[in-house]
């Protein structure tokens, strides 16, 4: 692995000791559905359902639907931003409801008004 490479493994690993160890988060259901299509890309089957499940049965992950009007804002956010639309999406919800910091390596969410990325703790 490249340095870079070793740093973000470093970083996401200690956002996953964070959250298993209680610390609240918010997820969409569209952003768990993008986890999911990865796991199952990179895992076995078995493995990818047993880390979703464990996921899905965390209390301390809050789960958030997304709705058309959703999608609307944030092909509205998307054009303004010049971000991909999933990124807009995660952005109008988290504006929605009420929060400014995400835990990301995409540096799109940089262009992203009242937005803080934390990647390094």
């Amino acid at each position: 692995m490249k340095e870079h490479e070793i740093k973000l493994k470093d970083s996401a690993k200690k956002i996953v000791k964070r959250i298993n160890e209680g610390e609240v988060v918010f997820i969409s259901t569209v952003h768990f559905s993008e986890i999911v299509n990865i796991l199952e890309d990179n895992a076995p089957l078995d493995v990818a359902l047993e880390v979703e499940e464990s996921i899905l049965l965390r209390e301390n992950i809050r789960f958030i639907d997304v709705s058309k009007k959703d999608y609307l804002n944030a092909i509205e956010a998307a054009k303004k931003f010049k971000v991909g639309l999933n990124d807009a999406l995660a952005y109008v919800v988290m504006k929605r409801i009420g929060i400014d910091e995400i835990y990301t390596f995409d540096k799109d969410f940089d262009r992203l008004p009242d937005v803080k990325r934390i990647i390094n703790l």
